[in-house]
């Protein structure tokens, strides 16, 4: 969310960066936006006056009758009774004003940093050579991960498809165990090399909480809520036929339509401080979570069919930290150096890139990329993508800090990413790791939470 102040007071410098975000027609949005700060604040002027108005007038109406003077006590009383009946319609319109600026600010894209490269598209994101890691494997007539997990028996998508339509899987026996093994890796790294708390968060979250963090009211599209066509109109339909008053019908229905499946836990991690003001010497916070994630994959149609890469349910082990805004910059290098890490101990080949104004996420105001080399794909694949936000998101959460004065400074900043897509991970060992015997060899990294297995063979 954007501060409105800050675009009154720099117009120029807000279009131009949403210009720099691919918005075509910045100008018209920044002067939309003024448009209805203008008549929310024309409008509180009004009431003010109305207001002092009334106060005056109430005095007035005392001091005209002590005066005995009736008639003027009477058109005293008749006028504050308008201004009490004008207030109370001013204030109603207010908060329509409010709300429309609130919505018209919820939808316009967070602003890039300076250093972010322009482009419009991933073509124009900038590799980081310093971050590089390894080279491409040999591996003789590569195999793509699904062909493998389908050869060694444990990688299911005919029977998911079965139950749960295209772009889910079962993965059975040690690749079941594999996935959990490479979670606990994770877990294990963010928590005792760099200082994550890990977290067991909720993955059914309300309205707020998505719109905190920048999924709604932008993205339904490409979210799955507890609640469908079917179910709402059952619900409707017999709150309708009951004799409950219009006000409970209402909090039922808000009820069955504010939660969400998350579509990564950085929902609930950076909102478990929504609405709350921290203690700068508490700063920053840093969690970690293993969930599973839901994502309607909306606009996917066509892109990557076959395989675990673009699925509707996945499992992520998420980074969040919350800072202070002289932190983020540093905390964005950490927490990627965090990512990073669990694809050194795996001894995969990776790249990392800067994304560029028109391929970073809406609530990102820079962005790396996490590219692992998939050589059954003979293409790297983003396996991490770690942002920082800025204050955009806290100021749609309302979270803010204060100094150790104990004066509130203003907005925290929110930075998050996958540290790793545990799936994506799981596709990047079945082909960087694959035998010419058709077996997987494991990573020495996570041969301890395999039981001292070396390698996974047909079942």
């Amino acid at each position: 969310m954007h501060d409105i102040r800050a675009i009154r007071d720099d117009r120029a410098g807000f279009v131009r960066g949403l210009k720099r975000r691919g918005i075509a027609d910045a100008e018209a949005v920044a002067d939309g936006v003024l448009e209805k700060d203008k008549a929310l604040r024309d409008l509180l002027s009004r009431l003010q006056v109305q207001q002092a108005r009334r106060n005056e007038a109430s005095k007035l109406i005392g001091q005209a009758k002590a005066k005995k003077e009736e008639a003027q006590a009477k058109a005293l009383m008749d006028e504050v009774a308008g201004l009490k009946q004008a207030i109370q319609d001013g204030e109603a319109e207010q908060r329509e004003k409010e709300e429309a600026l609130k919505q018209a600010l919820a939808v316009i894209v967070n602003l890039p940093a300076d250093d972010v490269p322009d482009g419009a598209d991933e073509t124009a994101n900038v590799p980081v050579a310093a971050r590089a890691f390894g080279s491409k494997p040999s591996v003789n007539n590569a195999r793509q991960h699904f062909e493998i997990g389908e050869a060694l028996g444990q990688m299911d998508f005919e029977r998911a498809a079965k139950v749960s339509g295209a772009r889910f899987v079962y993965l059975k026996s040690d690749l079941a165990r594999l996935e959990r093994a490479i979670a606990n890796l994770m877990l294990d790294t963010h928590t005792e090399k760099f200082g994550y708390t890990e977290v067991n968060p909720p993955i059914l979250v309300s309205r707020s909480a998505m719109f905190g963090t920048g999924q709604l009211p932008k993205f339904t599209g490409d979210l799955y809520s507890v609640a469908h066509g079917d179910v709402m109109t059952s619900v409707k339909r017999l709150a309708q036929a009951s004799a409950k008053p219009v006000v409970e019908v209402e909090e039922v229905f808000s009820r069955v339509e504010n939660y969400w499946l998350i579509p990564t836990a950085e929902v609930p991690l950076t909102n478990y401080v929504s609405d709350e003001i921290l203690n700068e010497a508490e700063l920053p916070l840093r969690f970690t979570a293993f969930t599973p994630c839901f994502r309607a994959e909306a606009g996917a149609a066509g892109r990557d069919t076959r395989g675990m890469i673009r699925m509707h349910q996945f499992s992520k082990v998420e980074l969040v930290s919350i800072t202070t805004p002289e932190q983020s910059n540093a905390e964005h290098e950490r927490m990627t150096d965090a990512a990073q890490e669990i694809l050194k101990k795996l001894d995969l080949h990776h790249r990392v890139v800067t994304l560029c104004t028109g391929d970073m996420g809406f609530s990102a105001r820079k962005t790396y990329d996490i590219e692992v080399w998939l050589p059954g794909q003979g293409a790297f694949r983003e396996i991490s993508s770690c942002s920082n936000c800025g204050e955009f998101q806290a100021r749609r959460m309302n979270t803010r800090y204060r100094g150790a004065d104990g004066k509130v400074k203003g907005p925290v900043h929110t930075l998050n990413g996958s540290g790793l897509a545990v799936g994506r991970t799981l596709v990047a060992i079945l082909e960087n790791y694959q035998q010419p015997d058709g077996s997987v060899a494991i990573p020495s990294a996570l041969q301890g939470y395999m039981g001292g297995k070396v390698k996974i063979e047909k079942a």
